[in-house]
């Protein structure tokens, strides 16, 4: 958790740094082209990075010849996915800029992005493998030089004056490749590389996989269609101060992911309900907790934002205030969330979620944004978020009582 707070500091300076020097419409370009890559990126896990975490982390004690085939496996699903990603996508940028954007100057970021899908989806894989060896001080470490690396080019680059769409997309996407590199030297790869029969675990892993797989394309889509409904509906200026006020907020899903990292091998290795139920509480408490500590934050946003960002930017104030009380929702819910998916083993639960979700995000957000701009925007993750907590809360009530 320390390590992530790191991490998110350093990722909200890369942010910051960027909208401040490249303004608010050319900072709203790159944030739908940054939205757009990590989207296809969480549609391309397929499943996998859960599916490491849950089969690798429980075939260590048992089979550690079986967990390196998982290990490889998932490699090679996530190679194979963006071979297909990079030729599709880039013949399809010119029509996803120009028809569903609205907007040719996307066209190049969008073919970079493609690019650096495959960044995203090696640079996962790294760390769901850190995660399943619990590992998490490289993890984190992993995760912090990856940052720090990207800071340290986006100053170079304002130093130098060079600093536009084309170099900051640029710096975002090469830099998860050294992360993946990096992690290389902290798991087994030699032996990943060389273990044989990895399709027989293909059966059980596809299996656990399609479930996480469709709750997460469906939740991908609908978590960053207030960004594209934004695109679609707003100019590029307005899309520039809801993404600074998105960017300040991000800080709470890395802890949340953090949180994730040491939750889930923990709650897929429980053998009964009261260890379960044990654990759960002293998590609940803590989210609770940390919820607390952001809201106390928001007094001090009507100050800093501005300071921060730039005059230019004091819009961003209120839709930052409605975001953030969404992500403190979102991170109230991770202990029953990943109680559901790795306790209970019940990822279709999270289908019909997701579904539900998209639904709200698609009908309401585009009502909201065409009527109250970025405010709107910000209020429809605020409802989806409540929507992600409610209704998982209500199936894990009736499942402890049964």
């Amino acid at each position: 958790t320390v390590g992530t707070i790191l991490n998110g500091f350093l990722g909200a300076l890369f942010y910051i740094f960027l909208a401040r020097f490249l303004g608010p419409s050319e900072f709203g370009l790159l944030v739908v082209s940054i939205t757009t890559l990590t989207l296809i990126a969480d549609i391309s896990y397929l499943g996998t990075n859960t599916g490491l975490v849950r089969f690798v982390s429980s075939s260590l004690v048992s089979n550690k010849d079986r967990a390196l085939r998982f290990l490889k496996l998932g490699l090679e699903i996530k190679l194979a996915v963006w071979v297909l990603v990079l030729i599709a996508g880039v013949m399809l940028s010119p029509f996803i800029a120009d028809k569903i954007f609205n907007k040719t100057q996307l066209i190049l970021p969008l073919q970079l992005v493609m690019f650096g899908v495959g960044g995203a989806l090696l640079f996962s894989y790294a760390t769901s493998s850190l995660q399943a060896f619990q590992k998490y001080f490289t993890w984190s470490l992993v995760n912090i030089s990856t940052n720090l690396l990207r800071l340290i080019f986006i100053l170079a680059l304002i130093f130098y004056q060079q600093l536009n769409l084309t170099s900051g997309l640029l710096v975002y996407i090469l830099l998860p490749f050294f992360g993946f590199s990096l992690a290389l030297f902290f798991i087994p790869a030699k032996k990943v590389f060389m273990v044989k029969n990895e399709f027989g675990v293909a059966g059980q892993f596809f299996k656990y996989n399609l479930w996480v797989a469709v709750f997460t394309i469906i939740a991908a889509i609908s978590s960053r269609l207030d960004t594209f409904l934004s695109a679609r509906l707003l100019v590029a200026s307005e899309i520039g101060i809801y993404g600074a006020a998105n960017q300040l907020v991000q800080v709470v899903p890395q802890i949340v992911g953090a949180l994730g990292v040491v939750a889930a091998p923990k709650f897929a290795g429980f053998q009964t309900k009261e260890k379960m139920f044990a654990y759960f509480k002293k998590f609940q408490l803590l989210v609770l907790g940390l919820a607390i500590l952001g809201v106390s934050i928001i007094p001090i946003s009507y100050f800093a934002i501005p300071l921060i960002y730039g005059v230019q930017y004091k819009d961003a104030v209120l839709p930052f205030i409605i975001l953030l009380l969404a992500m403190l929702v979102f991170l109230i819910s991770v202990p029953i969330h990943n109680s559901i998916i790795y306790y209970f083993g019940k990822p279709q639960i999270f289908v019909w979620v997701s579904i539900g979700h998209l639904l709200i995000v698609s009908l309401l957000g585009y009502w909201l944004i065409l009527s109250y701009g970025v405010v709107g925007a910000a209020v429809t993750v605020l409802i989806g978020m409540l929507f992600n907590f409610l209704v998982p809360l209500g199936w894990f009530l009736w499942r402890i009582k049964r």
